[in-house]
């Protein structure tokens, strides 16, 4: 048994996983605060708008495969910087976007940056850390989603109304700085060096042989994209819309139910440690579904602040345990490629939650549409997790 503490290199391998996520996070989600601006700047709907947010999310399928196969090819730490280079300077490009065709374009692209990240780097932080640390290093690398989510909401309460819209892409340049942390703190992963493959082709040959596992997983993942993206990026515009509130508000309520988020991904993360990855993600889907009623129907702010916080609890308590039980299911000449495969195709799968609901709303109310779109989407996917497997607690190393 090797030592269940962390190295210095593995909390390296850990702070460079989570960072990175939360800086590709952040870039996403500013978009999501500035909805209703760049309509007026670019002069189109709400709705083209709302395109470019699936737009993204389309294109990550792209980032899986390529930087996937690199991740499994030649190392998780070379990918990873590539990839943080690409998507910072992507994501800096959009504040100088003249037009919305050029902005629909960078948002497209930097899906392909968002895709790769995840990918490899949630198989270099699973392979880093130790068994009786998995479930909360998931969960911690899982919430950096959230955190990212939440800097977004506070950059719209200080840098959007004293520097404009361009300024919140142009702070996505920073995780350029990342790259060099990368490049002198983390250790490559001992993982892949001991089942790494001689060639492109003998990975692929071996995701083909679990393109059922790869089928099953990808169902999985567009389920939880709906209850991610259904419960997250309409939201700000659901509580402007129908509740009208401030923008300011609106931001102040994104940070507080964040929090709620980052709790919900840890604690859940932790959980599934000691109950397992299947059973966690349950208890979380209840959650979800016990505070509907608040989440959709609340009618003033603290109703409605309450159930957003506890509604993110349960959804990122659920993601919380996706990296962990996607790594521990994939095979390990190929774990830098499947999870982040299956992770971005389902979100692929699951690009047009926003214009599904955005339809909903306009037929059924934004109240009903946001509440009936989760609801289905919970019960559905607690039932294809409770007739899944699990690999909980699967070695990666003969040691640890």
């Amino acid at each position: 048994m090797a030592d269940a503490r962390m190295s210095r290199g593995q909390w390296h391998a850990v702070t460079a996983g989570f960072l990175g996520w939360t800086m590709d996070a952040f870039d996403f989600f500013v978009v999501v605060f500035l909805v209703d601006t760049l309509a007026v700047q670019f002069g189109v709907s709400k709705k083209e708008i709302v395109t470019t947010l699936t737009a993204t999310l389309a294109m990550r399928p792209v980032g899986a495969l390529l930087f996937g196969l690199l991740a499994d090819r030649y190392g998780r730490r070379i990918p990873m910087i590539i990839n943080v280079m690409f998507f910072s300077i992507v994501g800096f490009s959009c504040g100088f976007a003249p037009n919305f065709s050029v902005f629909l374009v960078l948002r497209a692209l930097y899906g392909i940056g968002m895709g790769g990240e995840w990918g490899v780097g949630a198989s270099l932080v699973m392979e880093a850390a130790p068994k009786r640390w998995r479930g909360l290093l998931s969960g911690i690398l899982q919430s950096g989603y959230s955190v990212g989510y939440l800097v977004a909401a506070v950059a719209a309460r200080t840098v959007l109304p004293t520097f404009g819209w361009r300024a919140m892409f142009w702070v996505g340049g920073l995780p350029a700085l990342l790259a060099l942390y990368i490049r002198t703190k983390v250790p490559e992963s001992k993982a892949w060096e001991k089942h790494r493959v001689g060639s492109f082709r003998d990975i692929l040959r071996v995701v083909r042989k679990q393109s059922g596992l790869l089928g099953y997983l990808v169902v999985m993942i567009v389920l939880f994209t709906f209850l991610s993206h259904g419960t997250q990026d309409l939201y700000p515009d659901f509580l402007k819309t129908v509740h009208q509130f401030l923008p300011t508000t609106v931001a102040g309520l994104a940070i507080f139910y964040n929090v709620g988020a980052i709790l919900g991904a840890i604690i859940f993360g932790q959980l599934s440690q000691m109950i397992g990855r299947r059973k966690s993600i349950t208890a979380a889907l209840a959650l979800c579904l016990m505070v509907i009623p608040f989440w959709a129907f609340g009618s003033g702010l603290i109703p409605l602040a309450l159930g957003a916080f506890v509604m993110q609890m349960g959804v990122q308590g659920a993601w919380g345990i996706v990296p962990a039980h996607l790594n521990e299911m994939a095979p390990d000449a190929a774990r830098g490629l499947v999870p982040g495969m299956a992770y971005q195709l389902g979100v692929m799968f699951a690009a047009p939650t926003n214009n599904i609901e955005f339809a909903l709303r306009d037929r059924f109310g934004y109240q009903w549409a946001l509440a009936g779109f989760e609801t289905i989407t919970i019960l559905l996917l607690a039932t294809v997790v409770l007739l899944g497997r699990e690999q909980h607690g699967k070695s990666f190393h003969d040691d640890d």
